[in-house]
């Protein structure tokens, strides 16, 4: 049976279970609306005592068993042994979460009022999924409801003289964020990243007609354009985190169909953050701010970010760490993260985003119940949270029945679908996969080494010791 599940100590509690509804030739999605939607609470182990949380494609979400810790006599009674070793520590667990677009505020609030805070407390609040970490649009991406960015007039302004938030950040993303902040138990944290700057910014070639470069006059009002984003949603009471220096920058130069973004090569970007965002960030009042380099795929490590480095070193006089992304990752070696930790080890990586449904080979770009999908999130998290990253985030947190809406028509999957005409969302095996990472690995957990002892290797794990001083393994078992 296939199944995801994670072992921590005893505690007892009564939870709103799953509202399940079968899939044909899928597993279950749990559905919530106005008036019900499952939960899960979670207490401090009692010493000496576990509890087991299981999900599974055969419908199990989140499903407790309650056990003691006895001696095992002799490895060949038990059919998967693992092997903690609580004192040998790795990184620093920062948090998870998810993409708040315009796309998904616009969803949310397509419901009914108390369904609206339902979802909401899904994700963020101690009886949901305790999500700590959100990723939001400067200005317009793919996933917004129409195409836009900051002061797209006058043009030629090199001081931003109209910059202003828009329609989408004051009704979709705004009240929404703030919600979220004000029913979780820790802080949020806001990871901020640029699609594109307005047109006027950049110049386009043949070979690159949909993207463009950045004009050089504008390197430095591009880094003014983030800094005041920064100084727009800290009026809004919205502290930004980190910023990212680009949303997938190489993107341009692949046959991916990217209808906003703006390309870098290796050389330019390193200009841009050592001689411009770098500086402007570190000499203003948002100093404390991280930035992130890439922003894209985790293969652009070995393929820009190496370069970027050997172009223009001080960019590490600036940058935090690096973000990647989820697409591509069963192509690109785990090496590429072990080899980055080796060489830059004072440098962290987030996982920014992450969807499926996005293939142009995928027969269904929403596919209700898909356990597979699930798997995928899975094994991504697990294989990135063994090689060092600190957070991983999903993209949307919801979207409609068709993976939308967006002005571009691309749509995709998401661990929360929204029916509006119903007034429910459906919670997928995405979700649950989501959780048994966020709801279990609070921030300040640390990786410690896990070891199978099994007689043929049938699992993927991951283990923590968390600010509880309890130990966390989550177990993937194919």
């Amino acid at each position: 049976m296939r199944t995801l599940s994670l072992i921590e100590g005893q505690f007892r509690a009564n939870e709103k279970s799953c509202a399940a509804r079968q899939i044909e030739e899928k597993s279950v999605i749990c559905v919530c609306n106005s008036t019900y939607c499952d939960e899960l609470t979670r207490e401090i182990p009692q010493k000496g005592h576990y509890v087991t949380y299981t999900s599974s494609k055969t419908g199990s979400r989140f499903k407790k068993n309650f056990g003691k810790f006895k001696p095992i006599r002799g490895q060949e009674k038990c059919k998967y042994f693992f092997e903690l070793h609580p004192y040998k520590m790795y990184q620093t667990i920062e948090g998870f979460g998810a993409g708040a677009t315009g796309t998904a505020g616009y969803n949310v609030k397509s419901l009914p009022r108390p369904a609206q805070e339902n979802l909401i407390k899904s994700y963020f609040s101690d009886k949901g999924l305790e999500y700590n970490m959100l990723r939001v649009p400067i200005g317009g991406s793919d996933f917004s409801l129409s195409e836009f960015a900051y002061n797209e007039s006058p043009i030629d302004d090199y001081d931003l003289t109209n910059y202003t938030l828009s329609n989408e950040d004051y009704h979709y993303k705004i009240p929404i964020i703030k919600r979220m902040m004000d029913v979780s138990k820790s802080p949020v944290y806001v990871i901020a990243s640029t699609w594109s700057p307005p047109k006027w910014m950049k110049y386009y070639t043949d070979n690159n007609p949909t993207c463009g470069f950045l004009k050089n006059e504008f390197y430095q009002t591009y880094a003014d354009y983030h800094l005041k984003f920064l100084e727009k949603y800290a009026l809004e009471g919205i502290p930004v985190w980190g910023i990212t220096t680009t949303n997938e920058p190489t993107v341009a130069f692949t046959d991916i169909p990217a209808k906003i973004c703006i390309a870098f090569i290796a050389k330019q970007m390193g200009k841009f953050i050592a001689e411009n965002l770098g500086p402007t960030i570190r000499n203003s009042t948002f100093k404390e701010t991280k930035i992130l380099a890439l922003d894209d795929q985790r293969y652009t490590i070995t393929s820009d970010f190496y370069d970027i480095i050997n172009n223009y070193p001080k960019v590490l006089d600036y940058i935090d760490g690096l973000a990647v992304h989820f697409y591509f990752d069963t192509s690109t070696p785990v090496q590429t993260l072990k080899d980055l930790h080796e060489r830059y080890p004072e440098l962290f990586v987030i996982a920014t985003e992450a969807c499926r449904g996005n293939l142009p080979t995928d027969e269904k770009r929403v596919d209700l119940g898909s356990w597979e999908r699930g798997e995928d999130y899975i094994k991504d998290i697990i294989q990135d949270l063994n090689n060092n990253i600190i957070g991983w985030m999903d993209w949307n947190y919801c979207l409609d029945t068709n993976g939308g809406p967006n002005w571009g028509g691309s749509y995709v999957d998401s661990p929360i679908i929204v029916d509006a005409v119903k007034g429910e969302f459906l919670k997928q095996p995405m979700f649950y996969a989501m959780g048994h990472f966020s709801k279990f690995i609070p921030r300040g957990s640390r990786r410690i080494r896990v070891e199978e002892k099994s007689s043929s290797k049938g699992t993927d794990e991951v283990a923590f010791v968390t600010p509880q001083n309890t130990v966390v393994l989550v177990i993937y078992n194919e």
